[in-house]
């Protein structure tokens, strides 16, 4: 096995930012953009809470949901559509050893920009590899 391989294997360390609040659209592009801009950021991942364009179930099924949130955003100078109000954000690092500074600078950003309070883990949250269900899907 080489070691090109090996290191393929490990999983990439990530940071888990769990703000206190859902956050705006405005809020969101800030944030993503500031952390896109922290050296040995490899890729970032947001979920949270869903805004569909359209109702999926009750009375008013099928209609247009006009949600103020529901915004196209600017992240690192491409032009996103934001369907979620987002509650968590996963910042993979390039490398165990960087994930300090990361840390530290990721943490300036935060109380910037996040007033009301946040937590920040460190971790694996994404899956790298591909599971069983994955194969079975691409058959």
């Amino acid at each position: 096995m080489s070691s090109a391989s090996a290191s393929e294997q490990v999983p990439l360390p990530e940071i888990l930012i769990f703000p206190a609040r859902l956050l705006r659209a405005e809020t969101t592009e800030k944030i993503l953009n500031r952390i896109y801009s922290i050296p040995n950021v490899r890729h970032v991942t947001v979920s949270g809470e869903d805004l569909p364009s359209v109702l999926n179930a009750g009375p008013g099924k099928g209609q247009p949901v006009n949600h103020p949130e529901r915004q196209t955003i600017s992240v690192r100078g491409e032009e996103v559509e934001l369907r979620l109000l987002v509650g968590r954000i996963f910042v993979e690092i390039n490398d165990i050893d960087n994930v300090p500074k990361a840390m530290e600078e990721i943490e300036e950003v935060c109380k910037e920009l996040l007033p009301f309070g946040f937590n920040l883990e460190v971790g694996r949250y994404s899956k790298f590899r591909p599971t069983v269900t994955d194969y079975k899907k691409n058959r």
